[in-house]
């Protein structure tokens, strides 16, 4: 493994970060997540169009830019740093891969160029208030318990006409599902016997289909609430065999090193917001970053903020760890964003001041894909540590009875 950057790396992040600085800082975020869209069109479309963001990582078969995960995480590091709302990890992040991975050549041909391009964003439904259930993020998700399932619950599939599907039920909690252009939703079909859990698309203009905006914590990741009524879709894929609980599982892996350089990026600009705040300040006639007790705070969250980088592009290697780099992301930007509020002092305290948006953004994402507990103990139940007879990694001894 080659822990540095790639000059094309730098020039992503160093492109992404001009732009952002300039496009998007609070005040911008401030007035986009209040459009209907919940982001900036422009600035999305200027996104997908000159940089390619959102086919980052797709295959140049594709009209995508052909390079990896490890490209993509350093670009949603950036847009973590600025907050950008943006369909990014919805489309990108989540819809990408599962269309590639489960699709039909059909339906990949038709969807990912237009999803490479920025003209079709995407959003992910599944039951429940927790994406971290379906992503095997937070346990085994091959019960398919999380997506409801047995006669009633979550959201049911029955055959329609022409080899069409009808999905009744809904799902609360969709990142980004009142403006995508197409939605995967997870949905019961078999019967109760039977049941297993199948991907459907979802057509932002089908009959049947209803979607609400929520009032959310974060602002700047609106969610959704879909209600579908013998809504029509389209199964994903052609093989209703398909293993989709593994799919989600690989999926979540990506995601969660995304989510986890996200989180490293808002930490680490909400950092640097504080350290500049804190050198300009006085107390006592002098600035209060001077203080020796101040800056023993600000050198543990530095630490922190390194620590969960580190783990963020370890993951973005090996996406098997994304589970437990994103639960130190997650724990960084908590642990920074609180102490910004109070090194911020009484200014810090009031809800309209920019610290906020970092903290807001640290208590949702956890309430999303946490909590931390849960991702670092299932990643622990995966590696065999708490099993009787356990090892260690290095096989040295026995280390959990």
């Amino acid at each position: 493994m080659d822990a540095a950057f790639t000059a094309e790396q730098d020039e992503i992040r160093r492109t992404l970060r001009e732009l952002l600085t300039k496009r998007s800082g609070p005040d911008e975020v401030k007035a986009a997540v209040r459009t209907a869209a919940g982001y900036d069109r422009e600035l999305w479309a200027r996104l997908s169009e000159q940089l390619g963001l959102p086919g980052l990582a797709l295959p140049d078969v594709y009209g995508g830019v052909g390079c990896g995960l490890a490209e993509l995480a350093v670009a949603c590091e950036e847009t973590g740093r600025a907050l950008l709302p943006s369909p990014l990890l919805a489309t990108a992040g989540l819809a990408a891969p599962l269309i590639t991975a489960l699709g039909t050549p059909a339906q990949r041909d038709e969807l990912l160029p237009r999803i490479a391009n920025g003209a079709l964003t995407c959003a992910l439904a599944v039951p429940g208030g927790s994406l971290a259930p379906a992503l095997a993020l937070s346990g085994d998700n091959a019960s398919g318990e999380w997506a409801g399932g047995g006669r009633a619950g979550g959201v049911q599939a029955k055959p329609g006409d022409a080899g069409t599907w009808l999905l009744y039920g809904e799902a609360g909690q969709v990142l980004d599902g009142h403006s995508a252009g197409l939605l995967l939703v997870a949905a019961h079909t078999g019967g109760f016997a039977r049941s297993r859990t199948l991907l459907f698309l979802v057509r932002a203009d089908a009959a049947g289909l209803s979607r609400t905006r929520q009032t959310a914590l974060d602002e700047t990741r609106p969610q959704a609430r879909i209600e579908l009524r013998d809504c029509a879709a389209e199964l994903l894929g052609a093989d209703e065999a398909a293993d989709v609980p593994g799919v989600l599982a690989a999926a979540g892996a990506g995601v969660a090193t995304l989510l986890a350089a996200e989180a490293v990026g808002a930490a680490s600009c909400a950092l640097d917001r504080t350290v500049e705040y804190v050198r300009g300040r006085e107390q006592f006639g002098r600035a209060i970053g001077s203080f020796q007790a101040v800056k023993h705070r600000l050198a543990d969250l530095y630490v922190r903020v390194q620590a969960a980088r580190s783990a963020a592009y370890y993951a973005a290697w090996d996406p098997a760890e994304g589970g437990l780099a994103l639960a130190q992301g997650l724990e960084a930007l908590r642990v920074v964003a609180g102490e910004a509020v109070q090194l911020h002092g009484g200014i810090g305290f009031t809800w309209e001041h920019e610290a906020h948006l970092y903290f807001k953004r640290a208590a949702a994402d956890e309430l999303l894909f946490g909590p931390v507990h849960a991702l670092r103990a299932h990643a622990a139940e995966r590696a065999g540590l708490f099993a009787v007879g356990a090892t260690s990694p290095s096989g040295d001894g026995v280390v959990a009875v």
